[in-house]
């Protein structure tokens, strides 16, 4: 398939890109076909935060990464999309926390996995768990392919960083007792709802934004990371988010008039 090229002015430039990204992950079978679906779902939900990072959002991510610099032994859960789309700062993330990075997939095939194996490499992981030739465990609340763990990741951590993943398997890790983190961009989703934090915001924002705070928080006593994690409400955080996102579709109808006043009366956005 050819790179579309998109001009340097585009409106919507960031969204596109993104776009390119999947898609080229796709094609590279880092991506399932599912992804393709699951990626259109959460750029719908990013819509209606305004495609920004919200205070709220800064600091469940702010709770995460204290959540992971506090942790025992902390693993970063890798699938095809999350990996397409922020490899570098996943496994930037991953060297400041001290957390492995496991490729966990439901739609399994060897030529994903491996597709995903050498991104992370070429990305800079010294390190990759959750793979075919590595030893495994199961977790026995789940029937699917990602009922296989790695024994020296998932199958033993305390906290664990799922972005984008699916409510099945965050019900089944708080069932053997994880502190579940996840990044979802659907505040109403199991995922969302299950998890001890919840980011609600896009991957491509905040697993950056997550590398610059675990920069700027590494050194933090534990005592201080621990009382950021207990005072985070996640019932709290995620009914503020549907607020947000009610508040930007109010804000939206208004700011709809006047746009299709200004097309109408011929002026363009700026």
């Amino acid at each position: 398939m050819t790179k579309i090229e998109i001009p340097p002015d585009h409106p919507r430039r960031v969204s596109l890109e993104t776009r390119e990204a999947i898609i080229e992950g796709h094609e590279s079978h880092i991506v399932a076909t599912a992804g393709l679906l699951a990626h259109g779902r959460g750029e719908a939900f990013d819509y209606l935060i305004g495609e920004r990072t919200t205070e709220l959002a800064a600091t469940a991510a702010r709770a995460a990464v204290a959540a992971l610099l506090s942790a025992k032994h902390p693993v970063i859960s890798v699938n095809g999309n999350a990996c397409s789309l922020v490899p570098e700062a996943l496994v930037e993330l991953s060297e400041i926390c001290g957390a492995p990075l496991e490729i966990n997939l439901f739609y399994y095939m060897k030529e994903r996995e491996d597709a995903i194996k050498a991104a992370l490499f070429a990305a800079g992981a010294k390190e990759v768990l959750g793979t075919k030739d590595r030893p495994s465990t199961i977790i026995p609340e789940l029937s699917s392919n990602r009922r296989k763990v790695d024994p020296d990741g998932i199958g033993s951590a305390d906290v664990i960083l799922v972005p984008l993943e699916d409510g099945d398997r965050t019900e089944a890790l708080k069932a053997i007792g994880k502190f579940v983190i996840t990044i979802d961009l659907n505040p109403m989703s199991r995922t969302a709802v299950y998890s001890d934090i919840t980011v609600v915001d896009n991957i491509v924002r905040v697993i950056p934004l997550m590398v610059e705070l675990a920069r700027e928080m590494k050194d933090f006593p534990k005592d201080t990371l621990h009382e950021i994690v207990k005072n985070f409400d996640n019932t709290e955080n995620l009914d503020n988010s549907v607020r947000i996102i009610m508040d930007h579709l109010a804000a939206s109808a208004i700011d709809i008039s006047e746009r299709r006043r200004k097309f109408e009366t011929g002026v363009r956005d700026q």
